[in-house]
Order: C-alpha cells, then structure tokens, then sequence
C-alpha cells in the first residue's frame, strides 16, 4: 500500500501537556475539556479534523454526481460521553448543500460517509449521526 501523506505529532504531559506536529503547524498548550485557557483539547482538534476531511469527501462526491456549484458546508460536533464504563465518543455531522434534491444530497452525504478516511476509521467504534439540509 503506497503512502499518500503522513504526519507525525509528538504530546508530552497528555490532556495538561502540549502537542507539536512534525512540520510545527500545530504547536500547542493542550487543556482538558472542562477547564478554560490557552490551548485545546484532543476533541477540538479530532472534530476540526474530521470536519475538514468530511466535507472533503462530501465535495468530491456531489462532484463526481455531476453537481458543480452545491458549495457544502460541514457541521461537526464531538461529544465526550459517559457509557458505564468511562466515556467514549460521538459525534454528529450537519451538513448544508445547494442546488440539489433533498435525496441526492442524501445520497451524497452516505457516500462520503462510505469514502472519507475519518468515517473508516471510527465506523463501529464511535456514534456517529449524519443530517444534510439542502438550503438556497
């Protein structure tokens, strides 16, 4: 399997530490989600993250549907959520298209579901909730 793209991110101190990617385009205090300050949080940035990579996907299938001028628009929340045994993740994903029936942006929004490598990674690990709006 050929590598696209590869990147590597060093933490130390984990959710109190700081994170720095290897090109140092993320260098950063990282704070726990409950406390405010300078820094983020893992969660911010897996939904920044997947809502990039989504919206990627989501483009590329509405393009490859023969849509041009849809402009989607992605919506990500990432919860951390108590389930008995600790807490795990869910996240909802609100999507906004224009020029195209209620089904084909449905239709669309499924297949990026299928073809975005964040979906792939987190399918039957995670909750996820998907809703396209088709607005003017």
């Amino acid at each position: 399997m050929a590598v696209k793209y590869e990147i590597n991110a060093v933490n130390t101190g984990g959710r109190k530490g700081h994170v720095t990617t290897g090109d140092k385009a993320i260098d950063s205090p990282v704070i726990p989600p409950d406390q405010s300050g300078e820094g983020v949080n893992p969660e911010q940035l897996f939904a920044a993250g997947y809502a990039s990579c989504f919206n990627g996907a989501f483009d590329l299938m509405i393009k490859k549907g023969g849509v041009r001028d849809a402009e989607p628009e992605v919506d990500l929340t990432v919860r951390l959520e108590e389930d008995g045994e600790g807490v795990k993740l869910g996240v909802d994903i609100k999507a906004k298209v224009k020029n195209m029936s209620q089904e084909d942006a449905e239709k669309y929004l499924e297949q990026a579901h299928d073809f975005c490598p964040y979906s792939k990674a987190t399918r039957g690990n995670i909750d996820v909730d998907l809703s396209v709006e088709v607005v003017e």
